[in-house]
């Protein structure tokens, strides 16, 4: 009997813009859901009074959780990005392969962007709670 053929392994394909892109998508969305816990910790503490307000805000604000926020910026920016891209596919536009390419760029760009413009607001310009 011979031996059945083995599937490819990942390292016979060349990059993939489309695969990365959409990859990194999907990436970016568990990131976010992981935040969600962060928001829902800072809301319940919210709800339960002064000092448990006090308590999550003194461990908010720690150093540690400043990192998290900033991968939770940079989630959100190229996640919102890459959906309106995943949009723009499902009325069929901007399927074919030059088209794909050029937008994978241009997420990449766009999402750098508006994380430096949050980013900017977040530290510098005053984007910081009382």
């Amino acid at each position: 009997m011979r031996a059945r053929p083995l599937s490819p392994h990942l390292s016979v394909y060349r990059f993939k813009y489309t695969l990365t892109t959409s990859i990194l998508n999907r990436l970016t969305g568990m990131v976010l859901s992981a935040g969600l816990l962060v928001l829902v910790y800072w809301l319940m503490a919210l709800s339960g009074g002064a000092r448990g307000y006090e308590q999550a805000r003194a461990l908010l604000g720690l150093a540690p959780f400043k990192l998290v926020y900033a991968a939770l910026l940079i989630a959100f920016c190229y996640h919102l990005v890459a959906g309106i891209r995943h949009l723009v596919w499902d009325t069929g536009r901007g399927l074919e392969k030059r088209q794909s390419q050029r937008s994978a760029w241009l997420i990449t760009v766009v999402s750098l962007v508006l994380m430096a413009l949050l980013g900017y607001w977040w530290l510098a310009a005053g984007g910081r709670a009382p």
